[in-house]
């Protein structure tokens, strides 16, 4: 049963729809990925007037070297002796291309249109619903909304937010990306390895002369795909599978009739829990090793550009565990499923708030086309969960020495 009106007597179903259009229909592209984008300047400064209208204390984050990246801290301070739980979504998206309307923020049925919709603003919308209704009714813990900057990117926002916290972090985190309303429990991690081939360039004619490195290119390829197939073919992790290795961007050469002198590719590791985010330059290395004991003309350096770590819940943590716990109960009252417990292939920033020693759970609604031009929310699954994230709080901030 979802207890959700003893705890807040009011719709917060119905406030989470409406904040999720109205976030929607603010544009927040990422000018990490689109230069000249809005950011989510505009958006962090609706929700900060909002919260703090609301009584949280609200604190907006910039991020070191990046102008105009703005998180927001907002926190409801619990009357003491209970848990403090950090709500983190992100408020930045993708590029609208190929969108006709992308900021219509409109209903059809039981979805919501836009970019944002399924990632996340609905999931933003419904964790900012409940925090309200938890405050409203009262919590011994605090309830942190830590909403971040540049998660589509590089995650300026949410390192700058851990920053702030430090010295009081949450006892655990919810990330409330997209799952469908499952419990992810673990995701991959990624590094993207920069790859260098110099050659000698020469006349197309007299091949003799020069040394193509764009052959050596099409050897490093090669050598990278077979890695992968490996991979693919090796022991796989319980509920994200495998690790991959791939090129994602090559280039070589600069006009016909003439040897390239240069080549270069990108090349990326997805890793599985267990493994270092780092593996992916250790074996592109062996791979630049193997080519040149073939062909001592091969010359290449290999760089990380960036590297992500893979996560996955730590059931052992008491914090932790009882958050699971509370919100598998919730959702199980409110939408009459018990969520799944499930892996995700790409990386979140769950990594990163477990990486800071705060134990994190990631669950939220989902919907369809996420990046894609046609993205929308699933409002039942939105409704649902901010019903069931007021009950979550309520029973994860109550008194420590309360009754479970």
């Amino acid at each position: 049963m979802c207890d959700v009106d003893r705890v807040t007597g009011s719709g917060v179903a119905d406030v989470a729809v409406r904040l999720a259009v109205e976030l929607v229909r603010i544009d927040s592209v990422n000018p990490g990925l689109v230069p000249g984008a809005a950011g989510e300047a505009a958006v962090v400064d609706r929700l900060a007037h909002r919260l703090a209208a609301r009584g949280f204390d609200v604190a907006v984050v910039p991020a070191a070297g990046a102008t105009g990246r703005p998180s927001l801290l907002a926190t409801h301070r619990g009357s003491g002796g209970g848990r403090t739980l950090a709500l983190n979504g992100h408020l930045d998206t993708v590029g609208v291309a190929g969108m006709a309307e992308p900021f219509a923020g409109r209903i059809v049925g039981d979805r919501l249109q836009g970019r944002g919709a399924c990632d996340m603003k609905g999931g933003v919308a419904a964790m900012v619903a409940a925090a309200e209704a938890a405050a409203a009714s009262g919590t011994a813990g605090d309830v942190v909304l830590a909403l971040v900057a540049d998660e589509e990117h590089a995650s300026v926002g949410t390192e700058a937010v851990l920053g702030r916290l430090a010295g009081r972090l949450p006892d655990a985190c919810l990330v409330g990306e997209p799952t469908e309303l499952d419990l992810a429990v673990a995701h991959r991690g990624y590094s993207v390895v920069e790859v260098s081939l110099t050659g000698r360039a020469a006349h197309s004619s007299q091949p003799a002369d020069g040394v193509n490195a764009v052959v050596h290119l099409g050897r490093l390829l090669a050598a990278v795909e077979a890695r992968d197939a490996e991979l693919a073919a090796g022991p796989a992790h319980p509920v994200v599978g495998t690790g991959s290795l791939m090129s994602t961007v090559v280039r070589g050469g600069t006009s016909p009739f003439v040897l390239a002198d240069a080549a270069s590719a990108v090349v990326e590791r997805r890793t599985v829990p267990g493994e270092p985010a780092t593996v992916g330059l250790d074996e592109v290395e062996r791979i630049l090793g193997a080519l040149r004991r073939d062909d001592p003309c091969v010359e290449g350096r290999a760089a990380l550009a960036l590297a992500r770590e893979p996560w996955e819940h730590d059931g052992t943590s008491p914090a932790g565990s009882e958050l699971a716990t509370v919100l598998t109960d919730a959702l199980a009252g409110c939408n009459g499923r018990r969520p799944d417990g499930v892996g995700v292939p790409y990386w979140m920033e769950s990594a990163l708030w477990e990486g800071a020693g705060v134990p994190t759970v990631v669950c939220g609604p989902a919907g369809g086309g996420l990046h894609a031009a046609d993205e929308w929310g699933d409002l039942r699954q939105l409704r649902g969960y901010a019903e069931a994230l007021v009950v979550a709080i309520d029973r994860f901030c109550r008194p420590l020495d309360a009754d479970n």
